[in-house]
């Protein structure tokens, strides 16, 4: 469903339309315009919050992966050595 609303847009904007466009496709590419922006704005400030939570737990973070290094590398070393059986 579509709403009819009016809008104000400065001149240089409706110049901008009229060459990327037909008249009759201004609302599409208008509403399309909207929705990037809108989706673009929360993927930036998604990103924004994944940077500031990994730079805020980077210790923790890397205090769990030097816990379980030892164990991945007996896992790898395992892996590496059935791989060698089973090529033989």
């Amino acid at each position: 469903m579509s709403v009819r609303i009016n809008i104000i847009l400065r001149e240089g904007t409706v110049q901008v339309l009229d060459r990327v466009t037909t008249k009759s496709n201004r609302s599409r590419l208008i509403s399309d315009a909207v929705l990037h922006d809108v989706s673009m704005q929360g993927r930036n400030q998604l990103a924004e919050r994944l940077e500031a939570c990994a730079i805020t737990h980077a210790d923790r973070d890397l205090g769990i992966a030097e816990e379980w290094f030892p164990l991945e590398e007996d896992a790898w070393q395992g892996l590496q050595q059935s791989e060698r059986k089973v090529k033989k």
